[in-house]
């Protein structure tokens, strides 16, 4: 019967590897150690990247010369004092009064709680609407992602040092998945340099020769089981090995409130480490797609309406695949609640 359910399987982990699937313990063809020795993760990574560019020069005429320059060199763009000061204002004051059902989750000893900013909650925030309507915004958050589409937005709040557990995996320096991707963080509080600041490493969403031997050598072991999120697909990488692949140091961005950081997740990043308890509050922006697409404007969530109810559409899928006994969600529902409300999963 195994047998059967492999062969019958098989068509569809063929059909991944031109999709942005990235597990390597789910799909054995991703997993395969012959098959990454040849070079087949290599071969997915370069493809990916050239695909990216492509697309970013497609929207180009989005952003200015020196944002594209300063994208190349880091792999992020940084925006101090980002929206009017009455705006950050209004919209600070939305998060922590307006009440919408939120999701929360445990890594470690850290909380991460998420708000969808779906048409519902926008309803009753009109800062929030105002702020996602400013062209800079949506025009920088386009251009990193590659993709003309309306990104997964939320309210984030991070919560530090709220159990008493390992500490949080977030902090070990990592890349989302093998091809390019954007989150941003726009900070609505002050970032501390010891209060769990979003930490990058500069010009390491570029591939080199190192960076792709390191992938290389990464990809055959994966699906070993011996790192599991590496084997979904998620690289770790130690301090030293980011030396070995010739990449700047790492740079924390300890900020005050209203800057926004857009970033590439296919340079290594991580959550600094928090020496204390602190609460981190930021409207986080998140895309994904096939990374193999030459167009940048094809996205169906956006031809039909419901970019921005893709969060809770997708925790709903999740919740009947736990019902099912096929997959675990990890976000818990956690009832209406505001940003600045304590963790209520713990």
């Amino acid at each position: 019967m195994r047998s059967l359910a492999r062969v019958a399987a098989a068509p569809l982990w063929i059909a991944q590897l031109m999709t942005g699937a990235k597990s390597f313990v789910d799909n054995p063809i991703l997993g395969s150690e012959r098959l990454n020795r040849a070079g087949l993760h290599t071969l997915r990574v370069r493809l990916a990247h050239a695909m990216a560019g492509f697309r970013r020069r497609q929207l180009a005429h989005l952003v200015s010369a020196q944002d594209q320059a300063d994208f190349a060199r880091d792999g992020f763009i940084r925006r101090a004092d980002f929206m009017p000061a009455d705006l950050h204002r209004a919209v600070y004051a939305e998060v922590t009064s307006v009440t919408a059902e939120g999701r929360e989750q445990v890594q470690g000893d850290t909380v991460t709680r998420r708000i969808p900013l779906d048409p519902e909650t926008l309803k009753r925030m009109p800062a929030m609407r105002q702020l996602l309507a400013l062209p800079e915004w949506n025009n920088l958050l386009r251009y990193v992602a590659s993709f003309n589409c309306e990104p997964i937005l939320t309210v984030q709040t991070i919560l530090s040092h709220v159990t008493d557990a390992p500490p949080d995996p977030q902090t070990n320096f990592h890349i989302d998945t093998f091809h390019p991707t954007m989150k941003a963080w726009l900070f609505l509080t002050d970032v501390a340099a010891d209060e769990g600041p979003f930490t990058y490493v500069p010009g390491s969403h570029r591939l080199t020769k190192r960076r792709l031997a390191w992938e290389r050598r990464t990809a055959i072991n994966a699906a070993s089981g011996l790192d599991r999120l590496s084997g979904r697909g998620s690289f770790r990488a130690s301090p030293a090995e980011l030396k070995r692949m010739g990449y700047a140091d790492p740079v924390a961005f300890a900020v005050p409130g209203n800057t926004l950081v857009v970033g590439d997740t296919v340079g290594f990043h991580a959550r600094g480490p928090s020496l204390r308890p602190a609460v981190r509050i930021e409207v986080w922006a998140y895309d994904r797609h096939n990374p193999f697409l030459p167009l940048a404007g094809f996205d169906v969530w956006s031809l039909t309406g419901l970019a921005r109810w893709r969060t809770r559409i997708g925790w709903w899928v999740l919740d009947r695949l736990e019902q099912l006994g096929l997959r675990k969600n990890v976000w818990r529902p956690v009832g209406p609640l505001t940003a600045d409300a304590p963790p209520r999963i713990v």
